[in-house]
């Protein structure tokens, strides 16, 4: 309210619009005053203990009395060319390496007859203050969990080497109750963020709704003050265990504050007292810093008779959702396309991964954790496989057309099965030729000749082959097979009349004596 007054019928309308409930940024806006100008005449309206009512119906001089009385300062022609320089003095203070006493300095220089440096701050101080206010945060039992890594590192010795390993301090709390979580992981990549945040909530024993992370690349891609753009394994995390992210506002140090004093009372009362241990592992180091946090939290707060520990057990630790039965794995996503084999490839893996036959060709959609991979096409579970890493290929029968899966049944007890089932000296012949020291695999044509052989055959004729190639001693295809088509084979069989079987109504000789 320096310098030119403002109209009192305008100041009026403010005091009519306030006594309405409106808020000062709305009515400055409204009678288009400048905000400060509406925060001081409401925070008069409020300290001078006066009512609405009675200043309305005074006249405006009487009025302008009211507020304008006990306020030398801002009446004093100094203020009046002080103010003038205000929006200079903070673009300056905006600068590196600008100081309040350099400013002062030269706006000495300019007024000599100035304020002095104390007047100089003060006045400075109070514009500052009223350009950017700071609202007085609650918080609800169990809504947020503010989470971050501390600035300052830790580190443990790798006994064997003398290798000093730094590493990161993840900090967690909950803003109602103070309750705080810290531990030590290797380094900031999503895999450790979403490993210590799995931990935190195991020690809470319990979710929050929302989840509040400084803007790290762990858990969000895109920093916007608006629209942040979270990671979207962050997402499947927050999803399965069924809270919300809302990031701080990047630049905007007021929505971390909790978190960051935590963060300088754990440097104080934990970091403090490890500084003269000597770590050489990081689940050593991780044990030390529970125990420090521990003590932390069951420390009586200065300003109530109970400790954080205690208020989270009685007040929020109940109200925390419940977590769910499995732990969550990381998903990785990948499109990829089923090879005329009827497998993909997942390159990560180096492996190969059976695709029922009918999808030959298609884009699939492929999601892996660190023990799954599944398979889907046009939103359409189709195959479900145990991960496996290095070459190779995961196999479900089911999935291959017949003549493929007829190829891998193949093996020693598929073919003597078969054979059993066309022929007894058959059978035999194939024991025998998977009893030798080869590799199995280098009979398989010859047991398929044989069978398909078999099949073409007569019965008698084929068995009776069989029969002599055991007798030889010689189980080729091409030896059988010549058997079969031989015409000695033939007259042999026609030589050979095997005896009538005895039957009860047929006389014997002894009948004739």
């Amino acid at each position: 309210m320096a310098g030119k007054t403002t109209r009192m019928s305008k100041i009026k309308q403010l005091l009519r619009l306030h006594e309405s409930g409106v808020s000062n940024r709305q009515i400055a806006k409204t009678l288009s005053l400048d905000r400060d100008t509406v925060n001081n005449y409401i925070r008069k309206l409020k300290s001078g203990g006066m009512q609405t009512k009675e200043l309305l119906e005074l006249e405006d001089p009487v009025l302008e009395n009211k507020f304008i009385a006990g306020t030398a300062a801002y009446t004093d022609k100094r203020f009046d060319d002080f103010k003038e320089l205000l929006p200079w003095f903070e673009k300056e203070l905006g600068r590196k390496h600008v100081t309040r006493k350099l400013l002062w300095q030269e706006y000495l220089s300019q007024y000599p007859s100035g304020y002095r440096f104390t007047q100089f701050c003060y006045h400075l101080s109070q514009r500052l203050v009223a350009r950017q206010p700071s609202a007085i945060l609650t918080h609800e039992a169990g809504r947020e969990l503010f989470v971050d890594f501390a600035g300052d590192r830790l580190e443990y010795i790798v006994l064997e080497t003398g290798e000093v390993v730094p590493v990161y301090v993840f900090v967690a709390c909950l803003p109602f109750s103070e309750y705080t979580f810290t531990m030590a992981v290797r380094n900031q990549t999503t895999e450790d963020f979403l490993y210590a945040l799995n931990c935190c909530l195991k020690d809470l024993g319990g979710s929050p709704k929302i989840l509040v992370p400084d803007n790290l690349k762990a858990a969000v891609i895109k920093a916007d003050r608006y629209e942040p753009e979270l990671n979207r394994v962050m997402e499947d995390f927050a999803n399965h265990y069924g809270f919300a992210v809302i990031p701080a506002r990047p630049h905007k140090p007021k929505d971390k504050a909790m978190i960051e004093n935590h963060v300088r009372i754990i440097y104080s009362r934990v970091y403090a007292k490890l500084r003269n241990h000597h770590f050489f592992s990081l689940e050593e180091l991780n044990r030390a810093l529970a125990d420090r946090t521990m003590e932390h939290n069951q420390t009586r707060m200065q300003r109530n008779d109970y400790s954080r520990q205690e208020k989270f057990l009685a007040d929020e630790k109940h109200l925390l959702q419940p977590l769910p039965e499995t732990e969550f794995e990381i998903k990785n996503y990948t499109e990829l396309r089923v090879g005329l084999n009827n497998y993909i490839y997942l390159g990560r893996d180096k492996h190969y991964y059976s695709v029922p036959h009918i999808y030959t060709g298609s884009k699939v959609q492929v999601i892996y954790t660190r023990t799954l991979v599944k398979i889907f096409c046009k939103g359409e579970s189709i195959a479900t496989h145990e991960r496996s890493l290095g070459f190779g290929y995961t196999t479900v029968t089911d999935h291959l057309c017949s003549a493929h899966q007829y190829y891998s049944r193949r093996s020693p007890d598929y073919y003597i099965e078969m054979a059993k089932r066309k022929s007894a000296a058959l059978s035999e012949i194939i024991t025998y030729i998977f009893n030798s020291s080869k590799p199995p695999e280098i009979f398989y044509k010859t047991c398929d000749g044989l069978l398909g052989l078999c099949r073409k055959t007569e019965p008698a004729r084929f068995e009776k082959a069989c029969m002599i190639a055991l007798e030889a001693g010689k189980f080729s295809y091409k030896f059988i097979k010549s058997l079969v088509e031989g015409k000695s084979l033939l007259m042999e069989m026609e030589e050979y009349k095997p005896l009538p079987l005895p039957q009860d109504n047929v006389r014997g000789k002894q009948y004739y004596k």
